[in-house]
């Protein structure tokens, strides 16, 4: 009878432990993975809001840059890791491109993990090195004709949706460039700043400051509408390229598996966060949208991307180089 209600005691424990622990969320630091190199765009809102949630925490949250494999290493590594709340990753809209680009893909994003929340939304825009002859996207549509296969243009990476931006725009308007994939927005940014590429669709923070001093030019917005703050550039709809909507998302999620507790610990913290004034004028500054809400309006965001992404990527015939 003592072993019976010592083996029954111990199920007890076990079958308990996961929802103590939840309970007592956090006791470590946490990681977010982010699956790009530091200093673009993902990166900086990750850190943004691994900062701000820090704090009401208890424990720090450190940002941890895996880059490579069009973010699959990094979004590997979180699919295998514990589910116990302690490795997150800050989910790139790769998730809804890279399975429409690869046959096979060492996790599946809808099996693998569990969504916390949609971050931010990131608009994309399309810069050219101040050095290129053009001042428009009509100018560098015809600079681009004239120069059959030796303009190239850069992206974070294959699958991004401004590698796919790009594939869009040469496949409206018949252009024969070539891509070039990087490790993440900031060395995309440095080979445009250096010449080595020509035009780049990317997000505003690591373009940014080369824009204000004049090294990069801004032709048109990849979005339906204008970004506040940005009014005097036009977006690629209004000059006759209907639809046309390039923007990223950064979302949450963490492995399959994870307690719901955590996961709604994690999602209540980071909605606070972006209803935090500070953090939203910080955002909005890097040129990112504050989003929030609940862990189903990722997945359902995703999903979105995923069949919009998968029409353009098979009618532009766009492969992960």
């Amino acid at each position: 009878m003592r072993n019976f209600v010592g083996l029954f005691a111990a199920l007890i424990l076990w079958l308990t432990a996961p929802f103590a622990d939840a309970q007592n969320y956090p006791l470590k630091p946490i990681r977010l993975v982010v699956p790009y190199a530091a200093g673009g765009a993902t990166d900086i809102v990750a850190r943004a809001i691994a900062q701000q949630i820090s704090g009401p925490l208890g424990q720090q949250v450190i940002v941890d840059n895996k880059p490579g494999g069009a973010t699959q290493i990094g979004t590997d590594l979180v699919a295998k890791s514990a589910p116990d709340g302690y490795t997150l990753l800050m989910v790139p809209a790769t998730s809804a491109t890279n399975p429409h680009l690869y046959t096979k893909l060492p996790y599946d994003i809808d099996r693998d993990f569990a969504p916390v929340i949609l971050a931010t939304i990131v608009p994309a825009f399309l810069i050219v090195n101040a050095s290129l002859p053009v001042h428009n996207v009509k100018e560098l549509v015809a600079y681009c004709k004239a120069n059959p296969g030796k303009v190239s243009f850069a992206s974070a990476g294959n699958g991004s949706v401004l590698h796919l931006g790009g594939e869009w725009f040469k496949m409206i308007n018949g252009l024969d460039v070539v891509h070039i994939p990087y490790k993440g927005s900031a060395p995309a940014v440095m080979d445009l700043l250096g010449g080595q590429v020509q035009f780049s669709f990317e997000n505003l923070p690591p373009a940014q400051p080369f824009i204000k001093s004049g090294r990069l030019r801004m032709l048109a917005q990849a979005t339906l509408q204008r970004v506040p703050g940005i009014p005097d550039v036009p977006t690629l709809q209004e000059l006759g390229y209907p639809g046309f909507d390039a923007s990223a998302f950064f979302g949450v999620i963490a492995p399959a598996g994870t307690p719901p507790a955590i996961v709604q610990r994690l999602n209540s913290e980071i909605n606070k966060a972006l209803a935090n004034p500070e953090l939203r004028e910080r955002l909005l500054a890097e040129g990112a949208i504050p989003v929030g809400g609940t862990p189903e309006q990722l997945t359902a965001h995703i999903h979105t991307e995923s069949v919009k992404w998968a029409k353009i990527i098979k009618d532009s015939g766009a492969k992960a180089d």
